[in-house]
């Protein structure tokens, strides 16, 4: 038997669809150009906010090293006492 020899054909390609018209590239541009003004304002925002919280992470490390050395302040008295009391 004789092989049959088999051709595809080839279709034409698919014409490429344009984004749209000039409008609509313009519409793109002008999305595009809020959203990343959004995103700056966004950034600023969060770099404000970080600031404050390290200003505020630092306050209380302070408040926290005043109170452990009262309260060191206050053992170290307590123990005097009692030592001179005995």
């Amino acid at each position: 038997m004789a092989a049959r020899a088999r051709s595809k054909s080839k279709r034409p390609a698919a014409p490429r669809r344009r984004a749209g018209t000039i409008g609509a590239a313009s519409q793109s541009t002008e999305w595009y150009a809020q959203r990343v003004k959004a995103l700056e304002q966004e950034r600023d925002r969060l770099k404000a906010q970080l600031a404050e919280a390290e200003e505020r992470i630092g306050r209380l490390e302070e408040s926290r090293t005043e109170t452990v050395n009262r309260i060191d302040w206050v053992i170290d008295s307590l123990h005097n006492v009692l030592e001179n009391g005995a």
